[in-house]
């Protein structure tokens, strides 16, 4: 990974522009040749990205200082280095990648095995599809064939709905998989979290554990 501390500007070129004034930043350069923009307010969001596959062209001579990053879709990110304060390289190695907590892991094995309890005529893509910012626990498609990014907690809160958010971002802009919606499931979902979802146009799924085992309740029904 490639750590550069700059002053610089951002222009973003695709279905969309964006523009970022002159400051001082953190770029992030991966292995893949993925590249992220950061400030200094956030605690993880870049300001902007670009996901990989990918490729990084260092401009020489009169382009020198400028950065091109190109995805396979043509769209550009491109860096203007106004001074470099810090430039470095560094091997992290292999990651192990994340380790769920045991009920949260069982929850995306058995939501992946049943994957109907989302919705009739569901089915599975694959679960932890990788991504550039980490894999999503399932995906799937609806039965009209949209993509869906499920995201699977045990407690559902803030954070959980944060981090789908990041997710369906870089999905959509995959043209392959777009447009992609979201589902928030957990055995219990927070008012806050709930409320946050809906405002981002996010399904909530509330998920019955010992439903998705085959465990039957023994309490009393009334049919």
């Amino acid at each position: 990974m490639r750590l550069v501390i700059a002053r610089c500007s951002v222009d973003y070129a695709g279905r969309l522009t964006a523009h970022l004034p002159s400051a001082t930043r953190l770029i992030l350069v991966k292995a893949d040749n993925s590249v992220s923009i950061h400030a200094d307010d956030r605690a993880y969001k870049p300001l902007n990205w670009m996901s990989p596959p990918c490729t990084l062209k260092e401009g020489t001579g009169d382009d020198s200082g400028v950065w091109t990053v190109v995805n396979k879709a043509g769209e550009k990110l491109i860096i203007t280095m106004e001074e470099i304060l810090h430039d470095s390289s560094h091997e992290l190695g292999v990651d192990p990648g994340l380790i769920k907590d045991g009920v949260e892991a069982h929850l995306q094995e058995l939501l992946a095995d049943r994957i109907e309890t989302l919705g009739e005529g569901y089915t599975l893509i694959r679960r932890e599809y990788p991504t550039a910012i980490g894999p999503v626990d399932i995906l799937c498609r609806d039965a009209s064939g949209g993509t869906v990014a499920v995201e699977i907690k045990r407690r559902g809160e803030i954070d959980g709905v944060e981090q789908l958010t990041r997710y369906l971002d870089l999905l959509n802009r995959d043209p392959h998989l777009a447009p992609v919606r979201g589902v928030f499931a957990a055995q219990e979902i927070k008012p806050q979290a709930r409320v946050l979802a809906t405002d981002r146009e996010i399904g909530c799924v509330v998920l019955d554990y010992d439903a998705l085992r085959g465990i039957e309740d023994d309490k009393l029904r009334l049919f």
